[in-house]
């Protein structure tokens, strides 16, 4: 499968043909999406193996359940929620392998901070409004302009650009917003708890 990095989504014709099970438009779809599935997979997935694991998998979904798509404007936001699974999926699995090398793997600390950092971008953005997830994915992710993101939704640019703005903005705060530390326990509150129970 080999579609151009710079070219759109398939269109919608594509898609309806495909989820009616047409084998020429199915062909298309997964041609058509390739480089954008792989460019999700490569922002979210933690190495390059992960990613290219990633798109694979991914395409094998659109292959075996597009008929399962609900409307044909969401397959950029479908395919991206099985990409962003796909790779956390093979995070916790990458995270909870033996090491083989000590000397190069991070630092169990510094591992469980990274898989934390990475599920809670990745969930951020999960969480969005679908509406403002669909621009912000196309825009700043798949790094389409502003006219093909706006196309590729059905909106005017005005529409797009204030959906973009929402979003970056919900976006910006939900990641500004400190994760809850737990309190720790000190020694005096331990034989506070051992007193009571005396």
């Amino acid at each position: 499968m080999t579609s151009r990095a710079g070219s759109s989504w398939p269109t919608d014709r594509v898609v309806l043909a495909a989820q009616q099970g047409d084998p020429r438009a199915i062909a298309t779809l997964l041609d058509g999406s390739h480089a954008h599935v792989q460019r999700f997979a490569r922002t979210l997935c933690s190495t390059p193996e992960d990613a290219e694991d990633a798109t694979q998998e991914a395409l094998i979904v659109l292959y075996r359940k597009i008929g399962t798509l609900r409307a044909t404007a969401a397959l950029a936001s479908w395919m991206f929620q099985i990409v962003r699974n796909e790779c956390i999926r093979r995070t916790r699995v990458t995270f909870h392998k033996p090491a083989h090398s000590p000397a190069v793997e991070p630092s169990a600390e510094d591992a469980a901070l990274a898989r934390l950092e990475l599920e809670r971008i990745v969930g951020c953005v999960a969480h969005l409004p679908a509406e403002q997830r669909a621009v912000l994915v196309l825009r700043d992710i798949q790094g389409l302009s502003g006219s093909a993101t706006a196309q590729a939704l059905g909106l005017s640019r005005a529409a797009m650009k204030s959906r973009l703005h929402r979003g970056r903005a919900t976006l910006r705060s939900d990641l500004e917003t400190p994760t809850p530390t737990p309190t720790p326990i000190r020694d005096a509150d331990i034989e506070d708890a051992g007193a009571k129970d005396a």
